[in-house]
């Protein structure tokens, strides 16, 4: 394709200097991102069992509520039935909290019986390490509470849209000559662009996605208030008018047992597999929403697709977030949302966006990796002896930031395990902010190709090391599908920091 020199020369310049400006928050965003797809067996793994005595059968659940509702009155106001046994195993049949505020974990008490019949309860003991990971990824790495944080997330979502904008048109008029050249002898600019342009070309509908979800998802109080004025008034797929009544008071409500809640939503939508039932308590009535899944289609969260019920009668009154049976305009909202969860196609689609996670934090690295290379030959070819601080402030933000990111989420990982609960969210943020402050300082107070090499490492040797953490607190990490692939994949990227530090300390 032809394009004017002068306009690509523009667009290469906005394409440098927006990446250099975006490029390390989206490292952390990606890195954390790639690793919150598997957020729920993480916190699986890192969570101790329940010490409870085995949950009961969904039949006989509604006698446990009795007497949940008997010792705890505040347990009505919004309660949790689990349907599936073996999640039941793993976090109680039933569970409650109190309300918290947004974006901010409250306790979780759990309750079964024991062999004489009598309630026993106690706080679900759940790691926030997986949890505190996914918010480091939706706050691109900072410190700051969520509503600060999620705006500049908005921002550097933005630049991210204009350096893919114009990296394409700069990269345009060489397609067919660099597509495909990666010269690994050929001198470390060339490297580093030749790793850039080929992950960048391949990747690009997945980053055309990220980015505009993610301005969604900044913006998103504003977007579902226009999104509940437009769609609300539309009929969801699936209506029963008797459904909407619910005209008598709580106490005098006679609700539909778990087990016959399940079977109707079976019946009503064949293929949705229901996993949740939540009771929520307002103006003295009480909302039913199921969760569950359908491999068959998108989900609206990261896990699951959801319906609004009637408690009594067991009818769907609202199928707005129920999977394969949404109007057209949440329909594509889902598929929105989707598409930035990978919250379809099931297992293999999430490992998809696993590598495409890792490769972006990668593609986001070599941009900068380039930059530093491309302004390193400038000043040489002026005659400096010396790299500018510009030059040396970029470099040891480029090595501390992203080796910091990697180092830290592992430390956190290793840590969870021998935590109380597998780590609050306090515990786990002081651990990660600590050892990244430790990777920024060192890359400005240590030699660069020491400071690199010596970051590498040891970033390596702690990724290396989770999953024998695990085995030392005796996790059955291992045992599943899912844990084994996740231990694999930190002996491999360990494995490569470890090599990538011992043989490319150097700086090129």
């Amino acid at each position: 394709m032809k394009i004017r020199q002068d306009i690509v020369s523009t667009y290469r310049d906005v394409h440098s200097w927006v990446g250099i400006i975006s490029a390390l928050f989206l490292f952390v965003a990606f890195y954390a991102g790639a690793i919150s797809m598997f957020e729920e067996s993480l916190q699986n793994w890192l969570s101790p069992p329940v010490t409870l005595p085995a949950p009961p059968s969904l039949e006989q659940t509604p006698d446990l509520l009795n007497r949940v509702f008997e010792a705890h009155p505040e347990a009505r106001e919004n309660y949790t039935i689990v349907l599936n046994d073996e999640a039941a195993a793993r976090q109680g049949r039933v569970r409650w909290s109190p309300p918290g505020r947004p974006h901010a974990r409250v306790p979780v008490t759990v309750a079964a019986l024991d062999e004489q019949g009598e309630l026993v309860s106690g706080q679900l003991p759940l790691s926030e390490a997986a949890r505190f990971v996914d918010e480091l990824h939706q706050q691109v790495g900072l410190p700051l509470p969520h509503e600060p944080a999620r705006l500049v997330m908005g921002l550097v979502a933005l630049l991210y849209s204009v350096a893919l904008i114009s990296g394409v048109i700069a990269f345009l008029p060489g397609l067919t000559r660099m597509l495909f050249a990666v010269r690994a002898d050929g001198g470390a600019r060339k490297k580093w662009l030749d790793f850039h342009n080929l992950l960048g070309v391949f990747s690009l509908p997945f980053h055309i996605v990220m980015a505009l979800t993610s301005v969604a998802f900044a913006f998103h109080d504003q977007i579902f208030t226009m999104e509940h004025f437009l769609l609300s008034k539309r009929g969801a797929a699936i209506v029963h008018p008797q459904g909407r009544a619910h005209g008598q008071p709580h106490m005098q409500q006679v609700l539909l047992p778990p087990v016959a809640v399940r079977d109707a939503v079976q019946k009503q939508v064949p293929g949705f597999v229901p996993e949740t039932l939540t009771y929520t308590l307002m103006h003295g009535q009480v909302a039913l929403r199921v969760a569950g899944h359908d491999d068959r289609y998108s989900l609206r969260g990261p896990t699951a697709g959801f319906a609004t019920l009637n408690p009594i009668t067991g009818h769907i009154v609202s199928a707005d977030y129920l999977p394969g049976h949404q109007s057209t305009g949440f329909a594509v909202l889902t598929t929105f949302f989707a598409l930035h969860f990978g919250s379809f196609g099931g297992t293999l689609v999430r490992w998809g966006y696993v590598v495409l996670g890792l490769g972006g934090a990668f593609l986001f690295y070599t941009g900068n990796r380039l930059w530093i290379a491309s302004r390193r030959r400038r000043e040489r070819s002026t005659g400096l002896m010396q790299e500018t601080r510009g030059t040396w402030f970029l470099q040891a933000l480029t090595a501390g930031c992203p080796l910091g990111c990697i180092a830290g989420i592992s430390a956190v990982f290793c840590a969870a395990p021998f935590l109380s609960y597998g780590g609050g969210y306090v515990t786990v943020s002081a651990i990660y902010y600590s050892i990244f402050a430790v990777f920024m300082i060192s890359g400005f107070i240590m030699p660069p190709s020491f400071a690199l090499r010596l970051q590498l490492s040891v970033a390596g040797f702690i990724t290396l090391y989770i999953p024998f953490a695990a085995a030392l607190a005796t996790r059955p990490v291992l045992m599943s599908p899912t844990g084994g692939s996740l231990s694999l994949c930190a002996v491999l990227v360990g494995a490569a920091l470890v090599y990538a530090g011992l043989r490319r300390g150097r700086e090129s």
